[in-house]
């Protein structure tokens, strides 16, 4: 079962008066009046656009009404996700009719949109279910008192399997760019946010060491005949401060992207890392080739941005990494022996950050950290040859 699997699951049943029960009681009341506004209006969408299909208004307005549609089921998708926890991915938007390539393209789309023609479907089979689901639901608060939370959790099963089955993006292909999409805004914030550290670290550091540097050595010129022995101070000062502006561009670059990364490859890379960790890591890079120059960059930053938390918070004697490829995956673990109870579920973590980063590129971010045992990140990146 996967992640997003558990997170939908609906929660065990529980006695009549718990939260889950009392929101499954109040989804399936709702059921007839919510179900009777969306039939009314599907009826009426579809009865007016056919009978005007003769006429040239008849399509546009099967367009719009299937547009419609499309609000009414996101809607039901919003009131299955508070009531009944049933988390289901918004379809792509329909594109305008400039995007479209002119309105007649436009008009196409709307006509045959797959996701407005199944909310139709929908919307049609709730009433019926709404009435039942109504009738019952009322009645067993008062007569079916004891074995009310079964007979409620068959019904929301049911309903979940409706939003599921009619409500979620069209096919396989409609989830992925839903995915896609959600990625390309991580990637685009992620690059800005460096774009961003860059610029601070060029500023606060470099460049105003250089431009005190610029300063003194101005202010040694000028003395160089009055006072050759303070200008030749000035000047080995200056050659001072010369040197850790080097030494700060020079982590500048490694942050951005290491020579050794470029010339020697990850086992190289990672080894440099792992010097600079505060405690001994052993390092295992089991790869037949080097990987995409993409890859093995995110890859870097990965087990760099792990390892500097074994450094800071894991209080750890030791630390491991391992790379190797498996089929079309590069995978990487991490590991060490500290106090463990690292999560990537809160917002706003440097590993909440890793995993958005990895998902943004079709990757796997999973952590293992149980209190007082250590912690493993295991993180899965496609594997792309290196052109």
């Amino acid at each position: 079962m996967t992640a997003n699997d558990q997170a939908s699951a609906p929660p065990p049943v529980r006695p009549a008066f718990h939260g889950s029960t009392w929101k499954e009681i109040a989804y399936l009341l709702s059921n007839l009046p919510v179900a009777v506004i969306g039939f009314v209006y599907t009826v009426v969408m579809v009865s007016v656009s056919g009978g005007m299909s003769v006429t040239a208004v008849g399509l546009p307005l099967l367009a719009c009404g299937l547009r419609g549609s499309r609000l009414l089921g996101r809607l039901d998708r919003a009131r299955a996700r508070a009531l009944l926890g049933v988390r289901v991915a918004e379809p792509t938007p329909l594109p305008g009719p400039k995007r479209a390539g002119g309105f007649f393209a436009w008009l196409w789309a709307g006509v045959k949109d797959p996701v407005g023609w199944r909310t139709v479907l929908y919307e049609l089979v709730r009433l019926p279910w709404g009435v039942l689901t109504f009738s019952i639901t009322l009645t067993g608060l008062f007569v079916l008192w004891p074995v009310l939370p079964y007979v409620v959790r068959g019904m929301a099963n049911v309903d979940r399997a409706m939003v599921r089955g009619l409500l979620s993006p069209s096919d396989e292909l409609e989830r992925r760019i839903t995915e896609l999409e959600t990625g390309r805004g991580v990637v685009v914030d992620t690059a800005a946010a460096d774009l961003r550290r860059i610029e601070r670290d060029l500023h606060d550091g470099a460049q105003a060491r250089l431009v005190a540097l610029a300063m003194g050595l101005g202010l040694a010129k000028e003395k160089l005949l009055e006072d050759p022995e303070g200008a030749a101070a000035m000047v080995d000062e200056a050659h001072g401060e010369v040197k850790l502006a080097l030494q700060e561009l020079r982590d500048l670059a490694r942050g951005i992207h290491p020579a050794v990364l470029t010339d020697r490859g990850l086992d190289a890379a990672l080894s440099s890392v792992a010097a600079r960790c505060v405690v001994p890591v052993k390092v295992a890079v089991d790869l037949p080739a080097r990987p995409a120059a993409a890859i093995e960059g995110i890859a870097y930053f990965v087990v760099s941005e792990l390892l500097q938390n074994v450094s800071k918070h894991a209080g750890a004697r030791g630390a491991g990494v391992e790379v190797w490829r498996s089929g079309d995956r590069l995978l990487l673990r991490v590991s060490d022996d500290g106090r463990g109870g690292a999560g990537a579920s809160g917002g706003g973590t440097g590993l909440a950050g890793l995993a958005e980063r990895l998902r943004a590129v079709d990757g796997v971010f999973v952590v293992d950290s149980p209190e007082g045992a250590g912690t493993t990140v295991t993180a899965e990146l496609p594997w792309r040859d290196r052109a």
